[in-house]
């Protein structure tokens, strides 16, 4: 295996890096899930993700009120007791996770999620705001989108 060269230590993480950082870990991205219907409480969450310990949920939320996804508001001192909310950042990951969630049932042969008008099943695509055009996979796939 080749030693890494000074160049290759200097690199940047890219933006999947990034995102991978701030969410990347188990429970996480079901703590913001969980907070997507509005501000909860401790015992709230714990409810809501009765799997998850409340240690591991306290680091959690404390991770994510580090990176600025979630904003922590004390609603009592005497115990302190807190109320988390998403911060606008952690709103933006809405559109991710029903990605993910859409990629979860079509790989687990559950049902996609559904326009509710019609009930056909909803697709993600691409977009590009400057061109006003969709970015097919053939591009995405050709490099023209760029992940890292």
């Amino acid at each position: 295996m080749a030693e890494p060269t000074d160049d290759t230590a200097q690199v940047s993480p890219g933006p999947l890096e990034e995102a991978l950082a701030s969410v990347g870990d188990r429970w996480t991205l079901l703590v913001v899930a969980a907070l997507l219907d509005g501000p909860r409480r401790f015992g709230d969450l714990q409810r809501a993700l009765p799997d998850i310990a409340p240690n591991v949920l306290s680091a959690r939320l404390r991770h994510l009120d580090e990176q600025g996804l979630v904003v922590t508001q004390l609603y009592s001192k005497r115990p302190p007791r807190y109320v988390y909310e998403l911060s606008s950042a952690g709103a933006d990951l809405a559109g991710p996770l029903r990605l993910l969630a859409d990629w979860g049932a079509r790989h687990r042969d559950a049902d996609p999620p559904r326009h509710e008008a019609c009930g056909t099943p909803l697709e993600a695509r691409w977009y590009c705001p400057t061109c006003e055009r969709p970015v097919d996979d053939d591009q995405a796939a050709a490099d023209e989108v760029h992940y890292a």
